[in-house]
């Protein structure tokens, strides 16, 4: 009679590991993008966080006729005068959150060429950050789909 062969231990399972920077997000539904309200609005007022050192306060016409505040950690990589009076895309249903005391009604979207966590590990990587923005003149409050 033989005898059988001796079977591996069971293996720990490995421990979760965070993402990689950079890492592709999850797959969505197309109910779930539809949730999220993009819309042009226009900068009409720029102003340094006073209790944050990368964010701008930020002065939007959105088109609803009543001014909309945001915060923008885009300080590093833009001036004031840039932004007054640039069209942006903003995340519009965001719910509203206090950063350091200044109310954000919102989100502006910005492109980066490396991910927020990776040029904080490292601060020889250069970060580079672009607002986007329509391509010619919209009116605010126009839909972004």
């Amino acid at each position: 009679m033989t005898t059988p062969a001796p079977q591996p231990a069971a293996s720990a399972p490995a421990p979760a590991q965070a993402p990689a920077p950079g890492a592709p997000k999850p797959i969505i539904t197309i109910d779930d993008f539809a949730k999220i309200d993009l819309r042009v609005a226009k900068v009409l007022t720029a102003e340094n966080h006073p209790k944050a050192d990368k964010l701008f306060k930020l002065t939007l016409d959105d088109g609803s006729g009543t001014p909309r505040q945001i915060c923008a950690g885009i300080r590093e990589h833009y001036t004031a005068d840039q932004l007054v009076g640039r069209l942006i895309i903003i995340v519009a249903n965001l719910a509203p959150r206090v950063l350091r005391g200044e109310e954000s009604r919102g989100m502006l979207l910005a492109a980066s060429n490396v991910p927020k966590d990776a040029a904080a590990a490292d601060p020889s990587v250069a970060r580079r950050v672009v607002v986007l923005r329509p391509d010619v003149e919209i009116e605010p409050g126009s839909i972004v789909s």
